[in-house]
């Protein structure tokens, strides 16, 4: 499959198209096709360094080379522990705790995702997750 990758932190100058396995999923996880991937401050952060590094994200290069916090698609496959969605569901939501949506597929624990409105396109749904949830938080600071 096809993914937007980094091998080095830095500018988006880093950032490469590049062939990769598609990911298989555990037994808590949902195989998604991505339809749509929305680029946010997160995504950012993490490609310019100082504060994935600080947390865990690998401390001189990456651990984890495909960014992408939020994504919209299709279930393609689901683990054996999946109970709230089955193959062909559309869905989307933030996995930034493992990122991974700039790519044509990503695994995703179900608990992370939900049901995409049939009245919503991918796109649409895919800027909702992280945007949406730093609203509500801008909103209920400044009640």
């Amino acid at each position: 499959m096809k993914a937007i990758v980094f091998n080095q932190y830095g500018t988006p100058d880093v950032l490469k198209l590049a062939n990769v396995p598609v990911p298989t999923s555990k037994d808590d996880q949902v195989l998604v096709k991505v339809f749509a991937a929305s680029v946010n401050s997160a995504d950012y952060r993490l490609l310019s360094g100082p504060i994935p590094r600080i947390m865990g994200f690998g401390l001189f290069k990456p651990k984890d080379k495909i960014m992408g916090a939020d994504i919209a698609g299709r279930i393609e496959a689901v683990g054996k522990n999946v109970t709230r969605f089955k193959p062909g569901d559309e869905v989307f939501g933030d996995i930034s705790t493992g990122f991974g949506g700039f790519a044509e597929y990503v695994c995703a624990r179900e608990s992370i995702l939900v049901k995409k409105p049939a009245n919503l396109t991918f796109e649409q749904a895919a800027a909702v997750p992280m945007a949406a949830v730093t609203a509500l938080r801008g909103k209920c600071i400044s009640l």
